[in-house]
């Protein structure tokens, strides 16, 4: 029995992700990636069912390296708190949001195809997902505090979601709008006035 040929796999998620970008999700062609790719549709078939399973194996690197950031984020939170140094938490410097910003350019193609051109799939609803995920981690945290140091604050979830999908609706625009990086990185700096997430939160 003969082993599949990896060497196309390259091509056909190359040639995806193009057919992705010019006509997003819903309006993108299997045939035509696979004519792009210069394989069979068939042979495309052998490694991703559909368009669904294609359209993931292309944003897949971008969604675990953003599951992994928050993790990371998480985890420091988390220390920072066991330290009392809960001021570092909500630090939102125009510093930071430049690293932010960097992190989410390094990988400009998936957040773009995540944000703009992805209609119809699975990950239509990827900034309120995304936005969804961050509010409850931020209320399990906020019950964490109050757990230790009595500090209650009256926020709930909903009003988080809300003001998350602000902030993070204003770091994604220069993807959106298809801002060169240097450009972003002056956004960042009226952001960072924008956003005072130490009163917010009473930190």
């Amino acid at each position: 029995m003969s082993l599949p040929d990896r060497r196309i796999d390259p091509k056909i998620l190359k040639s995806a992700e193009e057919e992705f970008m010019e006509k997003g999700f819903a309006d993108a062609s299997l045939r035509e990636i696979c004519k792009k790719a210069g394989v069979t549709t068939g042979a495309m078939y052998k490694r991703y069912p559909g368009k669904e399973a294609l359209f993931e194996a292309v944003v897949g690197p971008t969604l675990q390296d953003i599951e992994e950031m928050a993790l990371n984020i998480e985890r420091y939170d988390y220390e920072q708190l066991a330290h009392g140094k809960m001021q570092s938490v909500w630090d939102m410097s125009s510093t930071t949001l430049k690293t932010i910003v960097r992190f989410s350019y390094e990988r400009y193609d998936g957040f773009k195809l995540l944000l703009c051109r992805s209609e119809g799939s699975t990950h239509a609803n990827f900034l309120h997902d995304f936005v969804s995920h961050h509010a409850k981690q931020t209320v399990k945290f906020l019950e964490a505090v109050t757990q230790q140091d009595g500090r209650d604050n009256q926020i709930d979830e909903e009003e988080i979601h809300m003001l998350l999908t602000a902030f993070w609706s204003t770091l994604f625009e220069p993807i959106v709008h298809d801002l060169p990086l240097e450009q972003a990185l002056r956004h960042c700096e009226y952001v960072a006035k924008l956003f005072n997430w130490q009163a917010i939160f009473g930190f």
